[in-house]
């Protein structure tokens, strides 16, 4: 087959200035990740960000659910700096305006939720708004963020708008529904508002659990913003991408698609694991784009009765397990094809671990297509698991509990299990899930079926069993 030439260039942004690195623009694409240690315990947070920072990440994120947590960032900040660590770190703003105000005064970035900056948590709720009632609420937005632009100004802190398809307000959803479109505008609503004060500093992230939702929806933006002439740098991430071989593959699949098509200027790789483990996982997706927007191209071409076929080698499983969801993603994501075929050159072997595998066999290759098409929602072929990353709003073990849970409905094929750490995107990324797990409290935990709260506050010590008990009763009423 002749090579296919990639069309891959990077999309034309401004500049974000956090601390002393830039976003956007021409500077590198920069990996991040985030602290899952509670941010009041200084010695915990600066320990892990040095490890995250030490693997290579550039920007360190910790979540600032109050006032106390966004005044030791002073702490943290200081003790990394006398340190020698000087990336910038990140607050992580969910539900209180007023911390964001706070940690704009200690961080070099600070993150807010349009979804819960202003607005109610999610209810579900359906509301009905005049035009004019809807333009208060607006107003409403922009006097709150005002002051909190000018300590912005005033600190030389940078913004990431970060908005979650998880945790959209009930606003938001009552007027464009649970669609890209309605992601968009959300982001849309606050970035007018930041340019209206002439603040630039801005960095945007639209994520989801659904890759296919996710890169509609930053695929929307873009188009969203070069209409209105604005060109802000972007992050980009699948939350709740899971842990493991699944975890990896689906944040190819949605990360990898958008930078092969030249969009994105930092990510996050967000796994069920620890948070150092995301970097080198990251860092390698972005070494791949010039060979997998080639690669990409190449598959196009050779889709023929509803199969992509793709031809590819690499050094080690993980790097080939990441090279052909990055390559081959956009194809499944816009419907172009339902079926894959993954080959390689017979003579090549690929390292796992300290076991040595030929590529060339068949069972490892056919379930990496499925893990593929199952990532890009195409079919499912096992379990799936919505299971976040963790951070310091988790007050449960959750590496142990997925562990847990998925030994006991590995089996389950087809079934969606969510497994998240708090109630910021819990309900909300579990939307299409079948079954939740989400901490409700320090050792508590609430149980969902689909979007239905079934139980509240157990023990977390009993959760997983009365999960499967739930599910098995079910399962029982359905056969």
């Amino acid at each position: 087959m002749e090579q296919q030439q990639s069309s891959y260039k990077r999309r034309p942004s401004s500049v974000a200035h956090v601390g002393n690195i830039e976003i956007g623009g021409t500077n590198p694409i920069r990996i991040q990740s985030m602290n899952t240690t509670d941010t009041n315990d200084t010695e915990a947070c600066v320990a892990q960000a040095k490890r995250i920072i030490d693997a290579g990440g550039e920007l360190v994120r910790l979540t600032t659910q109050g006032t106390r947590e966004a005044e030791n960032m002073k702490n943290i900040s200081a003790r990394l700096k006398a340190d020698g660590y000087h990336q910038p770190l990140v607050a992580d703003v969910h539900f209180n305006a007023h911390v964001a105000d706070v940690a704009a005064q200690y961080c070099e970035k600070v993150r807010i939720n349009p979804g819960n900056y202003v607005d109610p948590a999610r209810t579900f709720k359906h509301l009905e708004y005049t035009d004019e009632d809807y333009q208060v609420e607006l107003q409403r937005i922009e006097e709150r963020l005002v002051p909190f632009i000018q300590i912005c100004k005033e600190h030389h802190t940078a913004v990431r708008i970060g908005v979650n398809h998880g945790s959209l307000s009930d606003r938001i959803m009552s007027r464009y529904g649970d669609t890209p479109e309605g992601i968009v505008e959300s982001c849309m609503e606050f970035l007018r508002i930041f340019r209206k004060y002439n603040f630039n500093d801005v960095v945007i992230s639209i994520k989801a659990s659904n890759t296919v939702v996710m890169v509609k929806s930053v695929r929307l933006l873009v188009e969203a913003m070069d209409r209105e002439d604005m060109h802000y740098p972007l992050h980009l991430g699948v939350t709740e991408a899971g842990e493991g071989e699944d975890g990896r593959i689906k944040s190819a699949v949605g990360i990898g698609t958008l930078l092969t098509e030249g969009i994105g200027d930092t990510i996050r790789v967000s796994l069920s694991e620890e948070p150092e483990c995301e970097i080198p996982v990251a860092r390698k997706l972005v070494s791949l784009i010039p060979e997998c927007a080639r690669l990409r191209a190449e598959a196009e071409a050779s889709i023929k009765d509803d199969t992509v076929t793709l031809t590819l080698d690499a050094p080690d499983w993980e790097t080939f397990q990441l090279k052909a969801a990055m390559a081959v993603g956009a194809m499944f994501i816009d419907r172009k094809a339902t079926k894959l075929v993954l080959k390689t050159p017979s003579s090549s072997p690929c390292l796992g671990g300290e076991k040595e595998f030929s590529l060339n066999s068949d069972n490892m290759i056919v379930a990496l297509a499925d893990a593929i098409l199952q990532a890009a929602r195409i079919k499912f072929t096992k379990t799936e698991y919505i299971s976040c990353p963790g951070c310091g709003r988790t007050l449960y073990n959750l590496q142990d509990t997925i562990r847990r849970i998925k030994a006991a409905t590995s089996h389950l094929v087809g079934l969606k299990i969510g497994i998240m750490g708090c109630i910021v995107n819990g309900p909300g990324e579990m939307a299409d899930a079948d079954y939740g797990y989400v901490g409700a409290g320090r050792g508590k935990i609430s149980l969902y079926r689909a979007k239905e709260c079934i139980e509240k506050n157990i023990p977390e010590e009993e959760a997983v069993d009365r999960l499967l008990a739930f599910i098995e009763q079910d399962m029982k009423e359905k056969s």
